[in-house]
């Protein structure tokens, strides 16, 4: 049965679990609904879990994505390594996920087998990041980088200073000031991401890089988050009328450095957008697919989507 505390004693007795499905990060930004999760426990050990997103619109029930949140998904314990115990144990934890109109998940990029959902209706498609390994070092990246992008970065590195910041909301005023010249409406308010940002602090798991220009002020930056593998590329922005050309570049690097000192993976939690996929491609990393799965069970929750996007 759904259960938060067997969950946390899972997250406990197998600390690869991504940051995104960590209770704490749960608590923080599961705004606007309740998560829970589905455990399987077997001769009286804890060998899988998934956690969920519980939302509400009028009388329908959903799960879905929380903001900042970029995977979730099935996770099984390291000592599990048969496909046929994997099959077995994602079929109980499908079974424990509650009633509901729709359902939407992301899965970690280490998930790589989504039968089991398959052959209980689900529906899936594929999506793309891209993750720079850095066990090589940073140098060894750096060689990796396109060559423009490498010009851009000195080029940028000569006309402002990069500093590491405990406090994320230059960052965040970066992101939001390009919505502003956009006259677009932000997703996400101050005070919900700093809700997210101090459950990070608390846990040692964020930084931030900004680039300043000679008169000091932010031309761009990079928010990151790590867990015990991965270094997740969360937020970046800039001030286009500052005209730093390379600033962004400059604090992504800045970023990777960090997270090579680290020993961690460097995830850009990729765009399927055009623009940034390109931007993101410039500095080597690999692509990674992972799975976006989804099922409707009620076809008017379905519709009254479809017609929301319309």
């Amino acid at each position: 049965m759904p259960d938060q505390a067997l969950y946390r004693q899972y997250c406990r007795q197998a600390p690869q679990v991504p940051l995104f499905a960590q209770p704490w990060h749960l608590d923080a930004v599961c705004v606007g609904g309740e998560w829970n999760a589905a455990v399987v426990e077997e001769n009286g050990q804890l060998v899988a879990a998934m956690p969920y997103f519980l939302k509400r619109k009028g009388p329908f029930r959903y799960l879905a994505m929380p903001y900042f949140c970029k995977y979730l998904g099935p996770h099984l314990h390291p000592d599990i390594r048969k496909l046929s115990l994997e099959h077995k144990y994602y079929k109980e934890l499908i079974s424990q996920l509650p009633a509901v109109h729709a359902i939407k998940q992301e899965f970690h990029p280490s998930v790589t087998n989504w039968l089991p959902f398959y052959w209980q209706g689900y529906r899936q498609t594929t999506l793309y990041t891209y993750r720079l390994n850095l066990e090589g070092g940073a140098e060894k990246a750096w060689k990796g980088f396109r060559s423009g992008l490498r010009n851009e970065i000195k080029k940028a590195a000569r006309s402002c200073e990069v500093k590491q910041l405990d406090d994320a909301r230059p960052v965040f005023g970066l992101f939001e000031k390009r919505f502003r010249e956009k006259g677009v409406n932000q997703p996400i308010t101050w005070e919900w991401f700093s809700r997210m940002d101090r459950a990070l602090a608390e846990h040692q798991a964020r930084t931030t890089f900004v680039c300043f220009n000679k008169e000091g002020h932010p031309a761009a930056g990079a928010y990151i988050a790590w867990d015990t593998q991965s270094a997740y590329l969360l937020l970046t922005g800039f001030d286009s009328q500052v005209k730093m050309p390379g600033a962004t570049a400059l604090a992504i690097w800045a970023s990777i450095q960090f997270v090579a000192g680290k020993g961690l993976l460097f995830d850009f939690e990729g765009s399927m957008l055009p623009g940034v996929e390109s931007f993101f491609r410039q500095f080597g990393g690999q692509q990674a697919p992972y799975f976006r799965v989804w099922k409707y069970p009620s076809r008017a929750f379905q519709l009254l989507e479809w017609l929301s996007k319309r």
